[in-house]
């Protein structure tokens, strides 16, 4: 993870906190770390604990507002942010519940809600949210994606691959690719190739690039392709849209960032029907 990339993240955070976003393979043998790689990870760890540190703070802050105005929901949805970038995604389920309960007019909507869950380990409860969020927005094949992975961690593999949703309507690029490779009818280098080959700016491709190497990423993570997802994962972390794009795109930029640090964990598997 470069220096610049997280500098971004803390920027955001403290604009926010001032002002109150397959292919399985067998893995290769990992070669040992060169000098200029065990300095890259030095500087990235310095940086990470850099921005705990300012989520921990904006934390505190959202915290001591809450107590001031219990009922402001945007309240909940900031610090639920703070609490998903930190890596504590039960406190950030937590307080998206606390939105929908102040607010019940956002439950379908609430995407990030699914996102928490199912990094809390509640699969079923992402798998549902994913659900009620396709009575929302029946385009939106990204939202079909985490579906997947929710009834992957719930049912299984097949479960998941029998339940992909259904999409007629055109949804942006490159998640019609993507959708694609989930449904088995595409593979991670086509969907990478025609980015690669399409017709358009330099903008809008890096854009492409960014969600293609996420959830190319997070696919081989789920199959515990481990080598292969930090791969994907480390591109996707290292684009320069994602983290400066906005809301939605920052939240994925994040979400990428977290994976590819659980990564890391020793003993890292992947876990399927943990709730039975």
């Amino acid at each position: 993870m470069q220096y610049w990339i997280l500098r971004h993240s803390l920027c955001y955070f403290a604009g926010l906190a001032c002002a109150l976003g397959t292919i399985q393979a067998a893995e290769p043998p990992v070669p040992p770390p060169t000098d200029q790689e065990a300095t890259d990870q030095e500087a990235s760890d310095q940086e990470t604990a850099r921005l705990q540190l300012q989520l921990k703070q904006l934390i505190a802050q959202l915290s001591e507002q809450i107590q001031q105005t219990p009922g402001e929901s945007a309240l909940y949805s900031r610090r639920g942010d703070a609490f998903f970038f930190k890596g504590d995604f039960k406190a950030a389920v937590a307080d998206y519940n606390k939105m929908i309960e102040l607010n019940p007019a956002i439950s379908a909507s609430h995407w990030r809600r699914g996102i928490a869950c199912l990094y809390a380990k509640q699969y079923q409860e992402a798998a549902k949210q994913f659900e009620i969020y396709h009575s929302f927005d029946n385009v939106d094949r990204e939202n079909g994606i985490w579906r997947f992975f929710s009834q992957y961690k719930a049912k299984g593999p097949e479960a998941a691959q029998a339940g992909l949703l259904k999409y007629e309507k055109d949804d942006r690029e490159p998640f019609p690719d993507l959708y694609r490779m989930f449904q088995g009818k595409t593979t991670p280098e086509a969907v990478l190739k025609n980015i690669e080959t399409a017709d358009i700016d330099a903008g809008e491709r890096n854009k492409r690039y960014f969600y293609a190497y996420l959830y190319i990423g997070l696919n081989e993570s789920l199959h515990g392709q481990q080598e292969r997802a930090r791969l994907f994962l480390k591109k996707s972390v290292a684009n320069e849209w994602g983290p400066t794009a906005g809301f939605g795109p920052n939240y994925m930029w994040h979400t990428g960032r977290l994976e590819l640090q659980l990564l890391t964990q020793p003993g890292r598997n992947p876990e399927v029907n943990p709730e039975k």
